[in-house]
């Protein structure tokens, strides 16, 4: 039982065996994140001393993804700290989803599953878009077009993205729309939002170019400063987000937002991986 003291510093009690155990340890990179990841770190270490066969962290949005890389001199790449954490703390595997990078998987001398919110994604789309047919599956950032292009591809629809430049971190300059989607339903896809003020300006760009609707379709929904009031402003007619990151309060203050629960498929690989499973199925499907 995980708890802190009047000083604020994390305390770990665990309150039966596991020695010889197949240990799984879920922790979501969000709310009070470094207070989160230490209480895991500690965690992990309290299991892995009480003479635990097995260590899974379980991270379904894992914290400090967007620092994976050194964009600027002098910057951190907090992503491959986290990773070393991890690792020393005694985590013998991690399961996550939808990692910024994927390139994050490298930084970890332990297996590393990362699942895919693609096949939830799709079911959503077909189950909930009553003219998905005539969609169009939109990137708000180059970055995402290997994502958007997979989706597309299954659903056999277009696909477009949107060009952004940015002055500064978290803050958009200008986009550029590349694909057409006039008279079309226009999906936004994308991994992350949390100040929302990209995909709040992608929608009034596509909608400026003739898109009849606008949805976005999220994994992690962070949804930090003034997300929830761009949204409540902006033309979806819903943001599709995930449950990695707990949202009933962000529901609570905004009706366009609908959740995907993916809960059973990190079930699923928590099951597949204690028996010794193949997990790749779960990258194509969603467990029923």
């Amino acid at each position: 039982m995980p708890c802190c003291d009047l000083t604020g510093i994390s305390r770990v009690e665990i309150g039966e065996s596991v020695r010889g155990e197949d240990v799984y340890i879920i922790q979501s990179g969000c709310g009070e994140i470094n207070d989160n990841l230490m209480e895991m770190l500690i965690m992990i270490n309290a299991c892995k001393g009480a003479s635990a066969q097995r260590v899974t962290a379980v991270i379904p949005c894992f914290p400090y993804s967007r620092q994976d890389k050194k964009d600027k001199s002098r910057a951190p790449i907090s992503a491959k700290l986290v990773a070393n954490m991890l690792s020393v703390s005694g985590a013998d595997h991690i399961i996550t989803m939808d990692l910024h990078a994927s390139q994050i998987q490298g930084f970890f001398d332990i297996p590393v599953d990362n699942l895919f919110a693609e096949p939830a994604v799709l079911k959503w789309i077909r189950e909930n878009i009553e003219d998905w047919h005539n969609c169009v599956i939109v990137s708000p950032d180059a970055g995402g077009a290997k994502r958007v292009t997979s989706i597309a591809d299954q659903l056999n629809v277009e696909f477009a993205l949107i060009h952004k430049e940015r002055k500064r971190a978290n803050e958009v300059d200008s986009m550029v729309l590349v694909g057409d989607v006039k008279d079309k339903v226009a999906i936004l896809v994308d991994d992350m939002a949390d100040t929302c003020g990209t995909i709040c300006f992608a929608a009034e760009k596509l909608t400026k170019a003739g898109a009849s609707k606008v949805y976005a379709i999220l994994t992690h929904g962070i949804f930090s400063g003034q997300a929830i009031s761009r949204i409540n402003a902006a033309k979806f007619e819903a943001v599709v987000i995930t449950n990695t990151i707990p949202q009933d309060d962000h529901m609570a203050q905004c009706s366009k937002i609908k959740l995907i629960d993916i809960s059973i498929i990190l079930a699923e690989a928590i099951r597949r991986t204690h028996n010794g499973e193949s997990v790749s199925f779960l990258f194509r499907n969603v467990p029923m």
